[in-house]
């Protein structure tokens, strides 16, 4: 038996220099290949690495999972860039971007650059280096705001890649809706992964966050993705936080390893 150990790495980021990388592996067997989470914003995930923003506590959701079912996950989180994060986790590939009155920081939408990140650097470094699964099915992609329309945009672009995308609170109201139709419309293939799409509701950035989940929600369907692999999760009370979003990944979380 492998005691569970936080990893922190670094690995070039195009043009920015190393970017640091947490890996989480929970207590496994020796030779366990076990199924692998990848996150954005790394700094917020562990209680070793605790932000001003807040926590999501990944560590001890993986180990309440383990004890509850017996399962257990690794989790990889790459740090945000800072003052580049809301660029880094916005595609431009999606269409042009609706800048809120409130919002007034994309200038230089760059997503496809984190997305290059992710699949040519961290997931081949991580796959070589820990006892985790390279298939689908062991692989998931989750974030927050700006990283949960990241992760999302990750598993339209690499539907053969991840089996599970976890979107909390994704920003898709920066697109217009004809923009996600023609884009979704380019993308749907056979075997696309399970979305868990989460909102609250709770202040007024998660009140306009909602509106446009509802409105992914119902394109969905029109752009003929799988209905069994659809699943909108609404907790109308939370805000837009890390408290929130701790409080919904450990659900994920089940549903990615137990479904």
């Amino acid at each position: 038996m492998n005691n569970s150990e936080l990893h922190k790495i670094y690995l070039p980021f195009p043009e920015k220099g190393d970017r640091a990388v947490w890996v989480y592996i929970p207590n496994h067997n020796d030779g366990e290949k076990l199924p692998v989470i990848y996150m954005t914003d790394g700094q917020n995930l562990f209680e070793k690495n605790i932000s001003s923003d807040g926590c999501w506590y990944a560590e001890k959701a993986v180990e309440n999972e383990f004890v509850q079912t017996g399962k257990a996950c690794a989790i990889v989180g790459i740090d945000n860039g800072n003052e580049w994060r809301d660029n880094e986790l916005t595609p431009s590939a999606v269409g042009p971007v609706i800048m809120p009155e409130s919002m007034d920081n994309y200038t230089k939408p760059e997503g496809e650059v984190f997305d290059d990140f992710l699949m040519n650097t961290v997931i081949p470094y991580v796959e070589q280096n820990f006892s985790v699964r390279t298939d689908k099915r062991g692989r998931a992609i989750c974030g927050s705001s700006s990283g949960g329309l990241q992760a999302f945009f990750a598993g339209m672009e690499h539907s053969d890649s991840f089996s599970f995308v976890g979107a909390f609170s994704p920003a898709f109201l920066l697109y217009s809706r004809d923009s996600w139709s023609k884009y979704l419309m380019s993308k749907i293939r056979e075997d696309m992964p399970y979305l868990y799409i989460y909102t609250g509701s709770g202040d007024e950035l998660e009140e306009q966050i909602f509106e446009s989940v509802e409105m992914i929600y119902d394109l969905l369907p029109e752009v003929f993705y799988p209905y069994d692999k659809m699943n909108e999760v609404i907790l109308f009370e939370n805000s837009h936080n890390e408290k929130a979003w701790a409080e919904i990944f450990p659900d994920f979380l089940h549903t990615f390893i137990n479904l």
